[in-house]
């Protein structure tokens, strides 16, 4: 029996994101001079498209920025002067210096009267020697790929398979040595947690050597090869149980806030449930968490950022699987169709709805439904709560937040949340 169809989202929604996009990401290329095993492009992974050493064409990316002047200069944008990000992406971004330097400049000598920009990367370093002095001038935020010490490294290896470490250290050591300013405001570091590697050892790297709180992730569980399962559970391993084995966890914790799992949770309790958070006007005169909702918690498309392939597929994220683009690039035009964007969004949030108006928890959701398994059959979402489990979720929240005011201060006086 087929579900039915509910038609959350209109074209018009899907437009009305567009023409109020906060992000622009480009794949620049799919080349890279590393080969890490844990790649989210590497064998542990499908639902990618071949990485064949490929860079963008500066014409199809021209094309889209010419295509989305037109709405960010239209009636359809609401704000005035917004910042929007334009971020570079591979593979090896600096493996493409020629493309984005050609872009910089094109978006930059744009009319574009409702727009600034600003520019961001995320790199593995290698290349980071020959254009810091570029990256700093366009006061790029760069966020570095890094393991941690040597033995941390040591799954980020070359093509021979040779470690990556000390060369990755001899450009953002050059890079704080001759930019110090920049390096402390605009430069922060990644790291994948994994078996040679542990939350307090990386988070005591990096505030030794850099005086920095890593944002620390896990290896996606999302599109895993069945072939590739059990290396991939040898390799993976979970923040939040490292991080309570962890000896000085709280101090970390309180450094790592938002990148914390504990955090983020305690975020999504008082955003929605708390009774004292309001984002706008709206959310004073109506119950944020009423009859008509968004099952899960999938963002709307391009509510938060586009990702473009460098096959020039347009999707909502790069966290999501190439399957579900949205869109393509071609030689002469946007293939971008509002409405059928928004009809592929309804036909998967109603195989789910269900499940979602029958789980607790459902207000504060934050499981996208673009990684779940069997999404064209009979998704189940792994987050679901019945009473008893939202019940101690919510015993959790309060727990965390009495032995942590401080946290809770913050998170209410502080904080503006993107969701």
């Amino acid at each position: 029996m087929q579900p039915e169809y509910i038609e959350y989202l209109s074209g018009k929604d899907i437009m009305f994101q567009l023409s109020n996009l906060k992000q622009l990401t480009f794949e620049a290329t799919d080349a890279c001079n590393l080969q890490c095993m844990y790649c989210g492009y590497g064998e542990f992974y499908e639902e990618y498209d071949n990485r064949e050493d490929n860079y963008f064409p500066v014409d199809k990316a021209l094309l889209l920025i010419d295509y989305l002047t037109e709405l960010w200069n239209s009636p359809q944008n609401i704000s005035s002067k917004r910042n929007l990000t334009i971020s570079f992406y591979g593979g090896e971004p600096l493996l493409n210096m020629p493309f984005i330097k050609t872009i910089i400049d094109y978006i930059l000598n744009k009319d574009c009267r409702n727009r600034t920009f600003s520019f961001s990367m995320t790199t593995n370093a290698l290349l980071l020697h020959k254009y810091m002095d570029y990256l700093v001038d366009k006061n790029f935020k760069l966020l570095i790929s890094l393991d941690g010490n040597e033995g941390h490294t040591s799954y980020r290896v070359d093509k021979k398979g040779n470690s990556s470490y000390s060369r990755i250290i001899r450009g953002v050591d050059l890079l704080r040595e001759k930019y110090p300013v920049f390096f402390d405001a605009n430069v922060n570091f990644n790291a994948v947690l994994h078996n040679r590697n542990n939350v307090q050892e990386v988070y005591n790297y990096f505030k030794e050597k850099y005086n920095k709180t890593p944002r620390i992730a896990e290896l996606s569980t999302s599109g895993i090869k069945a072939e590739m399962k059990d290396k991939f559970i040898k390799t993976y391993r979970n923040s939040y149980e490292s991080l309570r084995q962890a000896e000085n966890y709280e101090e970390i914790e309180r450094e790592m806030y938002l990148d914390s799992g504990s955090f983020k949770s305690a975020v999504f309790y008082l955003l929605h449930y708390s009774g004292y958070v309001y984002s706008d006007y709206n959310d004073l005169l109506y119950d944020k968490c009423s009859d008509i909702k968004l099952p899960t918690g999938t963002c709307i498309p391009f509510s938060k950022r586009m990702f473009v392939t460098v096959n020039g597929k347009i999707l909502p994220c790069e966290r999501i699987g190439h399957q579900y683009s949205l869109g393509q690039i071609t030689v002469n035009t946007i293939e971008l169709n509002p409405d059928k964007i928004a009809h592929m969004f309804n036909h998967h949030l109603s195989k789910i709805a269900k499940q979602c108006n029958k789980c607790f928890n459902a207000c504060a959701c934050v499981q996208c439904i673009y990684h779940l398994r069997n999404l064209e059959s009979r998704p189940v979402c792994y987050g679901f709560m019945n009473e008893i489990d939202f019940k101690k979720y919510e015993e959790n929240q309060l727990k965390f937040l009495e032995k942590n005011p401080d946290a809770y201060y913050h998170i209410m006086k502080d904080m503006v949340v993107e969701l």
